[in-house]
């Protein structure tokens, strides 16, 4: 699918292919890329091939490469329905920032793009009218403020599995620890690169982009320097998480071991007794014995037990 929107005589037009003759600052939106119309526009703008290869296969880390008259710029964002934080979708977009058009490829539709067309179809004077770089901007800073509530809801998910781990321990719990760190791993592996990427384009002297707009990616790249800050504390705390888990397993076998010998303790005596007299006597016939063998396993199981709890050993 070809979406294409056009800024011209201070009024901003949206269609499809048919806009693509008009002069203007263009954005030219391709979603579920094929390859005649990636060829189509790549003889239509000078597209370097090796990026159109690259945009035939979307599975490219967060990079930033300059070809003749134009840029190519691979981002990364990510989005999760599941409350378990455990299906992480990843939005890979790739960017040919030009003179004065950009176009952008992606795979599925989703939530950071739809939220740039409609800032588009409010302001398009503030926007597309501004420049080209300046929607490139607006995409990577969309897809930028989509991680955040993610983030914050992978803290939230820590936060509340730890004070399950101290209140109520299950086996279950570490099953989830892995698949959240696979989750954070997962996310890490794209954002580390996507900062520096950022971290690029909010320099000076950069083709393509306007030095007013290299501000606004400046802010981006502060969001993703966060959010970086936010990958890093969770992984403190996803260790944390994983070591509580283990303290309080540990803890709870060695509680189970102690009831166990102490039990092991009082039945002990009790065992030697009825051994003893039930080998060297005749309880029928010595009645005194049976009473004292009574009172001793009486006793002696009583005692024990105050002298754990003196002791504070139970």
């Amino acid at each position: 699918m070809l979406r294409v929107r056009v800024f011209e005589d201070g009024k901003a037009r949206s269609g499809g292919e048919e806009l693509l003759e008009i002069n203007g600052p263009k954005w030219i939106d391709v979603q579920e890329p094929d390859e005649p119309t990636l060829v189509k526009l790549a003889e239509r703008y000078g597209l370097h091939k090796l990026a159109i290869e690259d945009c035939m296969h979307l599975d490219q880390r967060p990079k930033l490469e300059e070809y003749p008259g134009h840029l190519f710029i691979v981002l990364q964002g990510f989005s999760c329905a599941d409350a378990k934080l455990t299906d992480i979708t990843m939005h890979e977009l790739h960017f040919f920032l030009g003179p004065d058009w950009v176009i952008t490829v992606h795979e599925k539709a989703h939530n950071a793009i739809e939220a740039v067309h409609k800032r588009l179809d409010a302001d398009p004077t503030g926007t597309l009218g501004r420049g080209v770089d300046f929607v490139a901007y607006l995409l990577a800073d969309a897809q930028v403020d989509l991680a955040f509530p993610v983030m914050e809801a992978f803290t939230d998910a820590l936060d509340t599995l730890e004070d399950e781990i101290f209140e109520s321990p299950k086996r279950g719990m570490m099953q989830q620890i892995f698949e959240l760190k696979r989750t954070l791993v997962l996310v890490r592996k794209v954002m580390s690169p996507q900062r520096d990427v950022v971290g690029m384009l909010a320099r000076r002297g950069i083709p393509g982009v306007n030095e007013r707009t290299t501000i606004y990616f400046r802010d981006v790249y502060d969001h993703l320097v966060r959010i970086y800050e936010q990958i890093d504390t969770n992984r403190d705390l996803l260790g944390n998480a994983m070591d509580a888990w283990l303290s309080v397993v540990a803890n709870r076998t060695n509680d189970i071991t102690k009831q166990l010998t102490i039990l092991a303790s009082i039945f002990l005596p009790m065992s030697f007794v009825v051994g003893f007299f039930g080998q060297n006597f005749d309880v029928l016939g010595q009645p005194p014995f049976f009473f004292v063998m009574l009172t001793t396993m009486a006793v002696i199981p009583v005692g024990m037990v105050l002298w754990f709890r003196h002791k504070e050993w139970w």
